[in-house]
């Protein structure tokens, strides 16, 4: 039997909440419970709030916005814009027409202003549970049975939250080098939460995977003076879902950057000597064996959903053998009333998946119907230029035997890239031979991370590479390449 703990000052505040909202009783369970304040759980929350269900959001962090908004997605965005800035004031501006003297990196404010946007943000979503009504918890919470919450309160004390219908949101944590032959202090060797906040610029930076996090990253430390060798398993870069060919020329323009990559190659272990890190490395072709020196070491091989704490086995919540927490097509797990959305289930690790599908799920609970379309979610790389994707590969189209068109239009031919003086990089339009549905978009460039969003729209609703092409684009602009790709496919292109 669990002693329920409750502080006076919560009380009040939940007092509050009730008296504001118009509900019953303190003690009447809310008709939706979300653990975990990421992208997912409070969109999740404030979705089904908005739709005039009992909502509360539970969130041990003390921050809301989960991984993504505290330690991932926006301070990593303004690392990268703000090193950008740096790096093309050291070595672009002039040939634009622009003297500049004496200019010099001060990391502590640009570490500022990182968090400054972090914390606008994250207290942002605290506005956006006041008015729309979500009660937010502070704390840890624990399953005690399928309808029935414990919270370790951050202030203190412990509560019981019953709930009709619980979503978890728990989200995903750093995948720990396996074998523990190398552990992170996040002092030396570091996740891309320590990689955030190094208080000085390495003169030798060693990435240790080759995936989005790895590449943003590496970009930014490299731009501000560290020398960066970035270690890929893997034959590419990009991870998984990028195509072949974007990766490689993605390779040749970071190389050009002073990126290094070794890539096909496996890190075996790391020794600390002299203030120095050595990490062993291995050849997965031939089995050579190498080293590579560096100051700091970035781990940044993946991330593993993150269920710590939630005694599951409680409710025995199926799971699978990758640790993610089994669901069907609405979202429901095992357990009767308990969905599951975002990192720690199924599908791409990605903020704006986790978002969607808290919508979906609190439609579920409300009406019944809720979507998603997982051929048609994006992804980004910000680094510079970015490369976006969404839809199919040229290779899984090969794999799966359908027939396809190319259309392709290099920004170097684009007036508004070239006015820019940004010209790397191209759009490839991948359209169904037969019907010229546009299965797969794939762009290298400036603003492809905003540019993709025509692609998602195009294969959301099944646009043909005709379609686009018919479709006005303003001049002059970089999503003219967009549609001249498309003319590609579907007939010739204009200005190539």
């Amino acid at each position: 039997m669990l002693h329920v703990v409750v502080r006076p000052v919560l009380a009040c505040r939940a007092g509050l909440w009730h008296s504001r909202r118009g509900l019953a009783t303190a003690a009447d369970p809310y008709e939706v419970v979300v653990i975990g304040g990421g992208p997912g759980g409070y969109v999740a929350a404030i979705k089904a709030a908005q739709m005039g269900l009992k909502t509360a959001c539970i969130e041990k962090r003390g921050s809301l916005g989960g991984t993504c908004l505290n330690v991932g997605c926006i301070p990593s965005k303004a690392m990268l814009n703000n090193s950008h800035i740096y790096h093309q004031t050291l070595h672009d501006i002039q040939s634009r027409g622009i003297d500049a003297s004496g200019v010099s990196l001060n990391l502590p404010n640009m570490l500022k202003a990182k968090e400054k946007a972090v914390t606008a943000l994250t207290k942002g979503i605290e506005v956006l549970f006041k008015q729309d009504g979500v009660d937010y918890i502070k704390g840890a919470a624990s399953f005690v049975s399928p309808n029935k919450l414990s919270v370790k309160l951050l202030d203190g004390g412990e509560t019981e939250v019953d709930a009709k219908n619980i979503i978890i949101a728990t989200g995903s944590e750093v995948i720990p080098f396996p074998g523990g032959a190398i552990e992170i202090d996040e002092k030396q060797i570091v996740s891309s939460t320590g990689a955030l906040d190094l208080q000085k610029v390495p003169g030798k930076m060693a990435v240790i995977g080759g995936g989005i996090i790895g590449l943003e990253l590496g970009s930014v430390w490299s731009r501000l003076g560290a020398e960066v060798t970035v270690i890929e398993f893997l034959g590419a870069i990009g991870g998984a879902g990028i195509d072949e060919e974007i990766a490689k020329q993605f390779q040749r323009t970071l190389s050009k950057q002073g990126l290094k990559f070794k890539v096909n190659t496996k890190v075996t272990g790391a020794e600390k000597k002299d203030g120095k890190i050595y990490l062993s490395t291995e050849s997965a072709k031939d089995g050579k064996v190498d080293s590579v020196e560096a100051d700091i070491v970035l781990v940044a091989i993946g991330r593993r959903p993150y269920t710590t704490g939630l005694n599951i086995e409680a409710i025995g919540l199926e799971m699978d053998n990758r640790g993610r927490v089994v669901i069907d097509s609405q979202f429901n797990t095992s357990v009767p009333n308990v969905k599951c959305i975002g990192d720690v289930t199924f599908g791409p690790m990605l903020a704006h998946k986790a978002e969607d599908e808290g919508i979906a799920a609190a439609e579920y609970i409300k009406s019944g119907h809720g979507h998603v379309n997982y051929d048609a979610i994006p992804a980004v790389v910000y680094t510079h230029p970015e490369v976006a994707w969404v839809g199919k590969t040229e290779q899984e189209l090969k794999e799966a035997g359908v027939k396809y068109n190319i259309g392709k239009f290099n920004f170097m031919a684009n007036s508004r890239a070239k006015t820019n003086s940004d010209t790397d990089g191209f759009v490839k339009i991948l359209a169904e031979k037969e019907t010229d549905r546009i299965l797969g978009v794939h762009i290298m460039g400036p603003n492809a991370g905003e540019m993709i969003a025509e692609g998602v729209l195009a294969v959301e609703y099944g646009a043909s590479s005709e379609d686009v092409a018919r479709t006005t684009h303003a001049h002059p602009t970089l999503s003219e390449a967009f549609k001249e790709a498309c003319m590609a496919a579907s007939s010739r292109p204009i200005h190539m």
